[in-house]
């Protein structure tokens, strides 16, 4: 019987995936042999922690609550996202396509080796993966939290060398797996810094060095004003710092635009709001300094630190921004326009708001929004009004002061703050609000749904309003008349911006 010879290629690959093997396997016990001073009470400790990602979770909610910033909330969730995502490829892809053995410990002190050791597949190392996913998926949004995550996500991926379930080529496919499961969320979700800068007409502003000229008011119930208020005060000491109670915010507004160059904010949304109403009134530049829960006015103009906007004011760069219109304003028909930055609505959302300001100070900002949605959606009926001329049941009226990318618990970026347009968008009456109410978030701009409508307009006219229907503006509740007209005054408004780089 005459054998046949293999091919010379089966034979080399054979020889290669051999000496790739040997080699593995003499770092493995170059690994173990190694004594490593300190190792052995961390070591050990660390790769356990991070069973399940509860060490990444715990990580990130850490992120989250320190951070104190919205850069740092997105990191902690891209990482979380990057984690489940690499996770995800790992148990349905990579350990069933390479069954290959854990190591032998023979050659590991025992004093290393894990209680209870894995019973799935070596190749390639899951805990390697969450770790490069989740510090990769930190650092595309905030490079300092990056660097703060990466010297442990090192040292998990080293851990698992070290108490000997892995082999170190498992940890590198697993550290690659990792670090591309990051950047392909990246590909579909991009980070802050990809998307495009939000359209930013440029505006005349006095260059404020030190703050001088600069009058701030710092509204001491909103969020983080408190603490960003000494930050203003060390970053811009020839700055006048003026902190009030809400009930005094009209009036220290109105004083102030007599006594500076320029007027500045500290607060959330609604105290945004009231001085930009003042601001756009006496034609005076407005700085903002985000100090309240959401800031959504703040971070679409880019402004997410106290820095962003000292930068801008010392450089006296600032944009012209649109400023929504509605009439009558909050104090009745005889009395001044009301103004918002970011939207006004009608239906359920008033109503979601005013359940929310009443359980924040007990419970904390989201989980009263969450509690808020349930009763609000349990409990309301559909809206009737007339809108554009046709009376219709409704869920929701939004009108955005420019286009949103989403409408939801939280509107989304704005790529543009001065189009000139309204972002409408309609949630019809029907049964299942709170499926409605999803089924628009997700569409988005889409222009169309069975239940969802979204237009682009320039002024909104509502007639047939029930009298006492509450409307909200900037996270504010007031109660309307039978009559509104929503429209918009472009470029009304200067505001300090930090110019894209």
């Amino acid at each position: 019987m005459s054998t046949r010879p293999l091919p010379s290629t089966f034979t080399s690959s054979t020889r290669l995936r051999g000496w790739l093997q040997q080699r593995d396997l003499t770092a493995f016990q170059g690994v173990a042999e190694r004594h490593w001073p300190g190792a052995e009470p961390l070591l050990p400790r660390l790769s356990r922690s991070a069973n399940h990602g509860l060490l990444w979770f715990g990580a990130a909610a850490g992120i989250a609550a320190l951070g104190g910033s919205a850069r740092a909330r997105r990191a902690a969730l891209r990482g979380v996202a990057s984690l489940a995502l690499a996770s995800a490829a790992i148990n349905t892809v990579g350990k069933g396509a390479v069954r290959r053995e854990r190591p032998v410990l023979d050659t590991v002190p025992v004093i290393r080796r894990l209680k209870r050791q894995p019973i799935t597949t070596s190749f390639p190392s899951g805990h390697a993966a969450s770790a490069a996913a989740f510090a990769t998926g930190v650092a595309l949004e905030s490079k300092g939290w990056g660097a703060v995550v990466a010297p442990v996500a090192l040292a998990v991926a080293a851990s698992r060398v070290y108490t000997g379930v892995h082999y170190p080529s498992d940890v590198v496919a697993g550290a690659a797996l990792g670090v591309g499961a990051a950047f392909a969320l990246r590909g579909v979700v991009p980070t802050r810094g990809q998307l495009p800068a939000p359209g930013r007409p440029p505006a005349q502003a006095p260059s404020l060095a030190a703050g001088e000229g600069l009058v701030v008011v710092v509204n001491e119930q909103s969020g983080t004003a408190r603490g960003t208020a000494s930050l203003v005060r060390d970053a811009l000491p020839m700055a006048e710092v003026v902190e009030c109670a809400p009930g005094d915010l009209a009036d220290a507004f109105a004083g102030a635009v007599g006594r500076g160059r320029a007027l500045g904010v500290c607060g959330g949304d609604g105290t945004v709001n009231l001085a930009a109403s003042v601001a756009a009134t006496h034609g005076v530049p407005l700085a903002v300094f985000p100090g309240g829960t959401l800031n959504h006015f703040a971070y679409d103009l880019g402004i997410e630190t106290v820095h962003d906007t000292v930068a801008a004011l010392k450089a006296g760069d600032a944009v012209r921004v649109d400023l929504g219109r509605f009439r009558p304003g909050p104090h009745g028909p005889d009395g001044a326009d009301g103004y918002f930055l970011n939207a006004f609505s009608l239906g359920v959302y008033p109503e979601l708001v005013r359940k929310r300001e009443h359980w924040a100070p007990r419970i904390g900002g989201w989980p009263a929004g969450m509690l808020a949605a349930f009763e609000v959606l349990r409990g309301e009926r559909p809206l009737e009004a007339e809108l554009q001329g046709k009376r219709r049941p409704l869920w929701l009226l939004f009108v955005g002061n420019g286009l949103f990318q989403r409408v939801g618990p939280a509107p989304g970026r704005r790529h543009n703050l001065a189009d000139g347009l309204l972002d409408v968008r309609v949630v019809h009456g029907g049964r299942t609000p709170g499926l409605r109410l999803i089924a628009a978030a997700v569409a988005g701009p889409l222009t169309r749904s069975p239940v969802h409508a979204a237009e682009r307009r320039r002024r909104v006219r509502i007639a047939g309003l029930p009298p006492g229907t509450p409307y909200a503006y900037d996270g504010e509740v007031a109660i309307s008349g039978t009559e509104l007209l929503v429209d918009k005054l472009p470029e009304a408004l200067t505001v300090y911006c930090p110019m894209p780089v």
